[in-house]
C-alpha cells in the first residue's frame, strides 16, 4: 500500500480500500495478476492516489503492471467487495474495497513487458480464458459470469466473499 493511496487500516484489524482496476481482454482471454505469496489470481490494478482520478489510477497501474499504455474504452463495473483473508498480504484483516472496473480496448496480442512487482514481490501476469474461469481462484469472481455477457452499461456488484 502506497503512503499516498485512499486507504486506512484501524486498530481492530479493519482496511478500506479505493482502487482501480482494468479489464484487459485479448483472445477470448482475461488478464490476472499474481505473485509468490497468494495462492489466487487477482484483476490488474491498485490503489487510487489522494487527488487521483480513477481513470488516471487505472491507466498509471496498467502501465506498472504490464509495461503497455493501453487506452481506456469506458467503465464497466463498479464493486463493493467486503472479504476476510487467513493468508497472503491481508492476512487477518476484514476488507472494505470499493473498486471502479475499467474495460480497456483491446490492442490485438497478448504480448506484455511486465516486470512489475507488489509490496517487493514479483507480479506474474496470466491470460486467463474467460469460458473457464470457474476453474480457478480469480478475482473479482463475478468476472466469471459477468464477462461472458459484457452489458453496454455500467453495472453496480456487490460481493461478501470469505477468501482463505
Amino acid at each position: 500500500m502506497a503512503n499516498d493511496d485512499v486507504c486506512f487500516q484501524t486498530s481492530d484489524n479493519r482496511r478500506f480500500r479505493l482502487r482501480a482496476a482494468a479489464i484487459i481482454i485479448e483472445d477470448g482471454c482475461v488478464l490476472f495478476a499474481t505473485n509468490d505469496s497468494e495462492s489466487y489470481y487477482y484483476s490488474i490494478g491498485g490503489g487510487i492516489h489522494f487527488n487521483e482520478t480513477a481513470e488516471h489510477a487505472c491507466l498509471r497501474e496498467v502501465i506498472e503492471e504490464t509495461g503497455i499504455a493501453y487506452e481506456i474504452e469506458r467503465l464497466a463495473f463498479v464493486q463493493e467487495n467486503f472479504f476476510h483473508r487467513d493468508d497472503g498480504m491481508l492476512k487477518g484483516l476484514d476488507c472494505h474495497e470499493i473498486t471502479f472496473y475499467f474495460l480497456m480496448k483491446p490492442r490485438g496480442t497478448q504480448e506484455l513487458k511486465s516486470n512489475s512487482t507488489t509490496q517487493g514481490l514479483k507480479e506474474y501476469m496470466v491470460w486467463l480464458p474467460i469460458k473457464e474461469l470457474r476453474k480457478y481462484e480469480a478475482y473479482p469472481m463475478f468476472f466469471a459470469e459477468k464477462l461472458k455477457n459484457l452489458k453496454p452499461y455500467v453495472e453496480h456488484v456487490v460481493t461478501h466473499q470469505n477468501a482463505k
